[in-house]
Formats: C-alpha cells, structure tokens, sequence
C-alpha cells in the first residue's frame, strides 16, 4: 500500500513531463505539424534500384514515409525573356538557385524538363536535394527530338537523320544525369561538362513530342512494315504501328543506358489529345483525330521493373471535341457535368489494363489575348492572374480527384518567345522573343510573371500651355504603350486617341475613354483588322461597313458540328478593363488597361492594338494578306481631350535587350495550397 501510495506522484511526474513535451512540440514553431518525408528510399528488384515505378497498380514513389502515388508537379522550360529556346546555355546557376527555392516555397515536388539543361542545373538541382534530404526536388527528365525533319513531306520518323539524333539525344541524356557527359557547344543544345550525378532523384523518364498527325501517319504508312524486334526492357504489341514500334525500340535502348547504370524507373512517351488512341466522332477538325499513338502497344517486360505510363499533355480547352462530344457530359465534378473530366476519365479507362494516366501539361494563361474557347469558363487566354490560378489549382485537384497519377501545371516562367495561331502573323518571327505580347496568349503560362522594365530614354512628354490637356507622358516597354494624359481642369470626361501608324492615309487605330461611364474601347481601321490574317471566309462582323472595327480576336473558325454549321468565334478583346496594373496594389488586375488618378486618364496599350508587329525594330504591320511589315519611325498620337485636340510625334529607341524582373503570378497562394493538400 505504501508502495502505490508513493508511484502516483511519480507516475503523474511522469505523465506531466509527457503532456509538456507534447505540448512544446506543438507550440511556437511546432504548431505546424513535423513535415512528412519525400526522401527517396529506392528498392531492388533484378539488381536495379528502384526509386519509382508504374504498372496497372499505379505510379508509385518510393520515399521514407512510404509510397507517393500522385505527383504534383511544375514544367520547367528552356530559355529566358529575349532568348529563343534553343540557347539553353543562357541559364546559369543564379537562375537555377532561385528556382528551385521558389518552387519548394511553393509547395512543388517535382520538375519536368523537356530537354536536357545546361550542367548548372544538375548541379543545383544536387546542391538544394543535398540540403533538404525530406524535402527535395523529384526530376522528371525529358529527350526531344533534336530532328523534328520527320514532319516534312518526304520524311518520317524512320529517316536516318531523325532515328539516329533521337538515339545519340538519349545517349547522351542518360550520361548526363548519371553525371558522365561532355559536351561541345553546338546550336540549339546545352553544352559543357556535367559531372553530378542526380539519379538519386530522378523519378522517371518522358521522351519524344507531341506527335504530329500527318507525319505520324505517313510514318505509318510508309515504315509500316520496317524490321523490328523486341528489346529486352520495352516491346511494341503485335498490333503496334510503325510509329509505336520506333517509340519502344528508342525506350529500349533508353532503358538499356540505365539498366548498365544500376537503374530502373519508369519510361513514358509524350502524347497530346492530338494523337490519343480514342475515337473522337463529334471533333470538327479531321487533323485533330486523324490517327492515333497508344501506350498500350508499348509495354515494359520483365526485365524493367519500373514500368511505364500514360503521359499526356491535356488543357481544358482545346480539341473541340472536349466541348462537343456529348460523352463526355456524363462525368461530373463538383455537382455539375464537367467534359475535361470526362475525358480523363475516358483516357484513364483506357490504360487502365495496364498503366496509370498522368497528366504532364495542363493549365490556362493569364493573357489579355485568347486562342481558344473552353468549357466551364477554361479559356485559352483572357484570365487575370488570379483567375488562372484559381482554374489551375482547380485542375490539379480535378486530376487528383479522377484517380490519376499526377499533375505537372505548365509552365514555371513565362517564354516571351511563344506564338500561337491567332497572333501569329501579326508578328515578325524572327525577332518575336525580344518583346511580351500581350495578346499572344502562349507568351503567358508562367506562374512566375517576367514583367518587363521600361525601355530605357523612351519616356517623350508634352506640355500644352494651354487648353483641355495640361501634360502628356508616353514611355515604352516590351508589352505595352504607356500614356498618362492629365486634364488641365480636372479629370478628362472624354478622352480620344487617334493614332498614325503607317506613314500617309490618317489615323489607323483609335482608342475612346469615357471616364463618366466607365468604359473605353480600342478600335482599328477596317483595312487593317487583323482578323483578316487568320481565315479567308466570311466574318460576320458587328462593325461591318463601318471604318473602326472593335478590335477583336479569331478564337474559332466555323465549324460543321452534328452536320450543323458553327459561326466563327470573337473576342471583343477591345472592350478594354479598367483597374490597377500594380501587382502590389490591392485590385491589381493583370488584364486592366486603363485607370484614372485624380485628374490623369492613364493607359497602358498592347503594342499590336496599335498596329505593332516588333515594337523593339518599330515595325509595323500593314496591309494586304500575308500582311507587309513596314517600317516606321515614330507613331503620331493625336489626344482629344473634350473636343480640343493636341498632338505629339512618340518615337522610341530600338532595343536587342531590355531588363525585366520575376515575381509570383497575384493569387499563386490558391495553386500553393493545391500542390501542398495533394503533396
């Protein structure tokens, strides 16, 4: 009795010490709780370390805390605003550093790269994993075709140029993720010497391109009976095309290099919609369901434990299809029919036998200008920031929520020198990555922003001594015209702004700002509509017979759907927004261009609504189809200002280089609470 009465101080001592330990674990700093391990504890199997793998089970990553069966993830790109993406050597450590700490504040956990990176980011990539062992940075490597010559008419796949770059590419890849591969310069690859070993880190392998149709047909049909037998890691089905037997003897040999190197982790092959293995009876567009490349017919044996995947790179917007193929209604998602989910689910059925799905690109842009027309609101353009991340993290959860294997959102930084097919000849191709268009939406994926500096000795003033308008303030940078326009006696009412671009023949765009109502517009002269460029058939314009047209976007020619004809689409992208363009301010709206402050009308103007086809050459887009390129001098910018007119010549320095600086997109908070909840 003595002895019991004396342990019950000592046990609630105990206790005590127990309940204040817990409780100072989850005070302070501990209240978040302890961070669950991704370090990668790879197994053996056949004497291969096994990081990851993929079968019908699903993909599955090994790491201490056991398996990760979704992926979420980011696409990195190859190039920097002003570069084309071919000078991959521009990327230094400083870049890559920055990243990567950016990208874990993020909540990523793992890279896609397309290509192979310049030894600096193998290095880093080593450096960050090194110092966050629980924490790193998985790497999804890709191999592109460094000939892509299979497209034209009198190639395919099988040329020996193509097969044999495409053979040494992975070669070479393969050595130089194990750290074992010297390099000499040489166009449109990285070159050097890389000496770090990141294997430890690497997940899987995704190789090839989004396959063209036409080519991968003729491919078919001229190699259709090609000699080929199987490998002894990857064997294309016996009813594989010609293009799926050359995918699996080239993931062969991939997994060759690696199996000499200890390794195995899964290998897949990039696909797109484009070349999906599914009919698609309601798609308008034949090109768009012409043929088809299965996963299923190029399979692992054995002897490759890690297995293989379904890689797609799948937008919400783009066939269309995904907005008129009435199957695809069937599937919902939070309570209402949503067909983006209905043809994952559809893909996902389809490999099910044997593989996971996993969705490598996806995402939507935050561009003023749009290219496409998606169900639900998932527009290929026209989003502010904050409604891009909002769709983005929404799409990762949606992929999560169909049971796939993971969610790679593209892209990480925005690529000045994207085109797409409505703005494309609007431009001049050779000199397109050296300016930011705005309306070009492909130029602005990126979940980090590279806002451009202004030009520098471009700022040009006016100071009326009298009249309606008391100062003028135009200065220029890569995206956009900046005028602020103050009113002598307080904030303008009605504010016109006729400009000359082409030399001779009056003004050629015109923007209207009425500050009472709250409205202003961009229009072009109608010889000069940039619609023109993009179809030959007949538009409906609401403008037509008048000489301004609201400037507009093509986002869909017609189409014949169901046997019924569909108009062709437009976007009033002239009917322009008013707010704040300052990323710090709290209404900042990315897709605003135009604001008042106190008694000043400010604007910022997209260069092609002012008839720009290279602000950075002052080169201008003029008439006729294909349109000529006309260079000018300066612009003449008539302000009319209540009914009293002022004029000034802008003219503007050319430019090779200008500055430009990163920052997270405006409500990347929303897709960092989506990649941490599904990591």
């Amino acid at each position: 009795m003595k002895y019991a009465d004396r342990s019950r101080p000592l046990m609630g001592l105990l206790a005590m010490l127990l309940m204040a330990s817990t409780l100072s674990a989850c005070s302070g700093d501990g209240d978040k709780e302890k961070p669950v391990s991704w370090s990668p504890t790879p197994s053996v199997v056949n004497g291969l370390d096994l990081v990851a793998e993929s079968d019908a089970d699903g993909f599955r990553l090994h790491t201490a805390s056991g398996d990760k069966t979704f992926l979420p993830g980011i696409n990195l790109g190859s190039t920097v605003p002003l570069h084309q993406p071919g000078e991959i050597d521009v990327l230094t450590a400083d870049d890559y550093r920055r990243w990567f700490a950016e990208m874990a504040d993020l909540g990523i956990r793992v890279i896609r790269n397309y290509t192979l990176h310049p030894p600096a980011f193998y290095d880093e990539l080593a450096r960050w994993n090194e110092a966050h062992d629980d924490a790193p940075l998985f790497l999804v490597q890709g191999v592109y075709l460094p000939d892509e010559s299979y497209v034209e008419e009198d190639r395919t796949l099988y040329t020996p140029a193509v097969d044999e770059a495409f053979t040494n590419e992975l070669r070479d890849v393969s050595d130089a993720v194990h750290g074992d591969l010297t390099r000499p310069e040489q166009p449109g690859h990285a070159s050097g010497t890389w000496s770090t070993d990141v294997s430890r880190w690497l997940i899987s392998w995704i190789v090839g391109v989004e396959w063209d149709p036409a080519a991968t047909r003729r491919t078919n049909r001229v190699d259709a009976h090609a000699a080929y037998a199987p490998g002894d890691f990857f064997a294309a089905t016996d009813d594989a095309t010609a293009t799926e037997r050359w995918i699996a003897r080239h993931m062969d040999g991939l997994a060759a290099a690696e199996a000499e190197r200890g390794v195995s982790v899964p290998i897949a092959f990039a696909n797109w919609p484009t070349t999906d293995p599914l009919e698609h009876p309601d798609e308008p567009l034949k090109e768009e369901d012409l043929v088809g490349v299965d996963a299923n017919h190029v399979l692992p044996t054995k002897a490759w434990p890690g297995g293989t995947f379904a890689s797609f790179h799948a937008y919400p917007y783009y066939p269309d299809f995904l907005r008129h193929e009435p199957g695809l209604q069937e599937t919902t998602w939070r309570g209402e029919p949503d067909p983006y989910a209905g043809y994952l689910v559809r893909l996902k059925e389809h490999f099910a036998p044997h593989m996971p799905l996993l969705v490598t690109e996806f995402g939507v842009p935050a561009s003023i200008g749009s290219a496409h027309r998606g169900a639900l609101g998932r527009d290929q353009g026209n989003h502010s920031e904050q409604e891009a991340m909002q769709i983005d993290a929404d799409l990762m959860h949606l992929i999560h929520d169909q049971g796939l294997g993971g969610a790679f959102v593209f892209s990480w930084t925005d690529e000045w020198f994207k085109r797409t097919w409505n703005t494309m000849e609007s431009q001049d191709a050779e000199r397109r990555q050296l300016w930011h268009d705005p309306l070009t939406n492909e130029q602005w994926f990126g979940v980090i922003a590279t806002d451009s500096a202004r030009v520098p000795d471009s700022a040009r003033e006016l100071t009326p001594e009298t009249g309606t308008v008391k100062y003028v303030l135009a200065e220029a940078d890569a995206a956009f015209l900046n005028l602020d326009v103050t009113g002598r006696d307080g904030l303008p009412r009605r504010l016109e702004l006729l400009v000359d671009t082409l030399p001779g023949g009056g003004p050629d765009h015109r923007i209207v700002v009425d500050t009472e109502a709250g409205t202003a517009r961009a229009y072009v002269r109608a010889e000069l509509e940039p619609i023109r460029l993009y179809t030959t058939e007949a538009i409906d314009y609401p403008d037509a017979g008048r000489r301004w047209h609201l400037f507009r976007q093509i986002v869909n020619r017609s189409l014949v759907v169901d046997g019924k004809r569909v108009p062709a689409e437009l976007e009033d992208i002239g009917n322009l927004v008013e707010g704040s363009w300052d990323p710090e301010a709290d209404d900042f709206d990315s897709l605003s261009t135009w604001q008042t402050e106190r008694d000043t009308v400010r604007l910022r103007i997209p260069w092609p609504m002012l008839g720009l086809a290279d602000p950075s050459a002052r080169m201008a887009l003029g008439t006729g189809r294909p349109a000529e390129l006309v260079k000018i001098t300066s612009l003449g910018l008539h302000i009319v200002v209540d009914d009293e007119a002022v004029s000034m010549t802008y003219d503007w320095p050319t430019w090779n280089h200008i500055d430009h600086t990163e920052r997270r997109l405006a409500g990347s908070d929303v897709l960092e609470k989506a990649f941490r909840d599904l990591g």
